[in-house]
């Protein structure tokens, strides 16, 4: 995949990852559920790629992770872990703030 593909696709996932989360706002969804329902866009994604994509999202403030009492939290795996939308990803997903990180 040549390099401007590559950067398009990461994009794409990442816009994707900030829609799943805003159908659910303000609820949060595990990342294992988000890993599946994005698998129909997008056959060929990797769990090591999907994770690098929503810690950067977690990064950037627009995802934060969301422990209930009952998980491990911390010591969690990943994929068991649940993510939700913060006010600032809302925005960028409604397309109000512009992020050319994440612009396709």
């Amino acid at each position: 995949m040549s390099t401007g593909n590559r950067a398009r696709r990461i994009k794409q996932v990442r816009n994707e990852i900030l829609v799943v989360l805003k159908m659910l706002y303000p609820s949060a969804l595990r990342a294992e559920v988000m890993l599946r329902s994005l698998l129909a866009i997008f056959p060929q994604l990797e769990w090591e790629d999907f994770r690098k994509d929503l810690v950067y999202l977690h990064e950037k403030g627009y995802v934060r992770q969301v422990n209930w009492p009952d998980d491990e939290a911390e010591g969690a795996s990943w994929r068991r872990r649940w993510f939700r939308l913060t006010p600032e990803g809302v925005e960028v997903a409604d397309h109000c703030v512009a992020d050319p990180a994440l612009e396709v």
